[in-house]
């Protein structure tokens, strides 16, 4: 109820007792006593009314009508994209990820896409959004966009800035979130290995950094876990989304005998040209198999809209604490998509078995001995790399054909 609507009330209740002290004449006594009756009445009903309308109001205000609380009801969270979210990739899977955070809080959500790194588009694009969208939470989805973020939340300390693949974060309100891609992704490498009659498989990526490099060596190292003697064939694209670039790569790497084309692509070009060249493909992202289902063996995917409604909700209420979040398959922000039919049983149920490990601790991909590709023990028998290892890997580990350097 407005405070509008409870001052009229409160005056209406005031004008009936006035009314009925007013009251004359030879039944005055009885006619006071039974106004005076009828006005507490009255005043009752109308302080109930009251009340009734306040608790009304305040419930209003934690949920919007749909089980959206207030305060994550209240959250506008913008979105920078790398890329369309047409793409079936990255992009596709945050967009994915917005849009059930908005179904599950209520706040609204924005965003723009195909937003360049290094650019002052980025910048721009964030300062729109807070100035005259009234953004209070900024989410930028791609790794270059990092330094920039780390700028505007000075600017902007009212503002919450979360990054995604990032490492940078502040100790009020610039964080980064990522997830542990690299366990399905040695899930896919086990899977990839046991379809190819060769061995010999190739990955189209598109940047060394240490992400890309990471999800390679996890990759390999579940192949090799099947096929101790597979190889893994790298070829850089130096661009996230750029479908013909990406098609060609895959070519040139069938063209030198791979039989099995995997990717860190956001497109799904890699896997068009593989369908139409016989041979199988590992997608990346988010289940591509409709894109290429003859190629097809599975996906290391990415569900964000668990991620994104806690960030929401830890906005809207005031908990937000930034830092690092590095999630996995144990709470759901990277899964693997279904295997193929022709993945043999028994590598289906080691897969199957070995990611229970992984959830529960009992398995690492990276648990040593790791070797370099040139041989060296980069990780030592019974020893398990720290996330600060993991996350500026900067080397490829043996079973890799290709330079880590780019």
């Amino acid at each position: 109820m407005t405070k509008l609507r409870r001052l009229l009330l409160l005056l209406a209740v005031f004008a009936m007792i006035a009314a009925g002290c007013g009251s004359d004449g030879g039944d005055s006594d009885s006619a006071s006593t039974d106004d005076g009756a009828t006005d507490e009445s009255a005043e009752d009903d109308a302080m109930a009314e009251d009340d009734d309308a306040m608790a009304e109001d305040d419930a209003m205000a934690e949920d919007d009508g749909e089980g959206h609380s207030g305060g994550a009801a209240d959250v506008i969270a913008a979105f920078i994209y790398i890329g369309p979210p047409g793409d079936a990739g990255w992009t596709f899977a945050h967009d994915e990820g917005r849009k059930a955070a908005e179904a599950a809080t209520g706040a609204t959500t924005l965003f723009i896409e195909n937003v360049p790194e290094g650019t002052e588009d980025f910048a721009n694009a964030a300062r729109d959004f807070i100035e005259n969208e009234g953004a209070n939470l900024i989410v930028g989805t791609s790794f270059g966009y990092m330094d920039d973020m780390e700028t505007l939340a000075g600017e902007y300390p009212d503002v919450v800035f979360e990054h995604i693949s990032g490492f940078k974060s502040n100790d009020s309100n610039f964080g980064n979130t990522f997830g542990r891609m690299y366990e399905p992704r040695y899930l896919s490498g086990m899977a990839a290995a046991s379809v190819s009659e060769t061995g010999q498989l190739g990955y189209v990526a598109a940047f060394p950094i240490p992400e890309v490099i990471r999800g390679i060596n996890a990759f390999t190292l579940g192949a090799r876990a099947v096929n101790p003697d597979a190889t893994v064939e790298v070829n850089w694209t130096a661009t996230w989304f750029d479908p013909p670039v990406e098609g060609n790569s895959a070519q040139a790497l069938i063209d030198a005998g791979a039989d099995v084309i995997a990717m860190h692509q956001d497109s799904t070009a890699a896997g068009e040209v593989a369908e139409a060249a016989g041979v199988r493909w590992v997608s990346y992202n988010s289940d591509m198999s409709a894109f290429a289902p003859e190629a097809f063996v599975t996906a290391p995917v990415w569900d964000w809209g668990p991620r994104y409604t806690a960030l929401i909700e830890a906005v809207g209420d005031g908990s937000y604490t930034p830092g690092g979040y590095w999630g996995g398959l144990s709470d759901g922000v990277v899964d693997l998509a279904p295997l193929a039919d022709d993945v043999p049983a028994d590598v289906a149920g080691q897969i199957d078995d070995l990611k229970g490990q992984i959830v529960d601790g009992s398995f690492h991909p990276f648990a040593g001995p790791v070797n370099d590709q040139d041989g060296n023990e980069v990780i030592a028998d019974g020893e398990t790399p720290d996330d600060g290892s993991l996350l500026g890997m900067d080397y490829f580990v043996e079973g890799v054909i290709g330079s880590a350097a780019g």
